[in-house]
């Protein structure tokens, strides 16, 4: 079996800056905002959607409600699942929120759920925007850009310790 080489390109330390510098971005853009959702695509967008929120609490006074986002990444055009309803987001601000942006497709089919409801204001951010985008989408707020090849993949570990490898 041949082995891959693994290259880390985030630590546990660089991960919090950027999640934190995220959160800051977040803030500025929203100064006039009472209230705004975290919308975490399941399973590593909604931890990283966690931590933008404790990190929200923390600097602003805005309110932060958080909801889960789940999209068949294999078949994206399934219903998409939300862990709120359409009404509780409705005429609202939304971040979107996923670890890594590769072709778009994931963020794409959860900012079509979205736009089925008015919003007031619709934001994305990804703690890694790899620029291999199929669809017209783009992070309004990035951690990291990294120049990859299309054969390399790029791993988001939120486990102890947390780090971001290129595989």
């Amino acid at each position: 079996m041949k082995q891959t080489a693994t290259t880390l390109i985030l630590n546990q330390h660089q991960i919090q800056q950027k999640i934190r510098r995220i959160a800051y971005q977040i803030y500025e853009s929203n100064l006039d905002e009472k209230e705004i959702i975290i919308a975490g695509i399941a399973s590593n967008g909604f931890e990283l959607a966690k931590k933008l929120k404790t990190l929200l609490e923390e600097i602003s006074p805005i309110k932060i409600l958080i909801c889960e986002v789940k999209i068949d990444k294999k078949k994206p055009l399934n219903a998409v699942k939300t862990s709120l309803s359409s009404t509780d987001y409705e005429n609202k601000s939304i971040i979107l929120v996923d670890d890594v942006l590769n072709s778009g497709t994931t963020l794409i089919y959860g900012v079509k759920h979205f736009l089925e409801v008015p919003l007031k204001k619709f934001q994305t951010a990804v703690l890694v925007d790899r620029s291999h985008k199929k669809y017209p989408v783009k992070a309004d707020f990035k951690g990291i850009s990294l120049s990859t090849s299309l054969s390399e993949m790029v791993r988001v570990s939120f486990d102890e310790p947390n780090k971001v490898e290129l595989h």
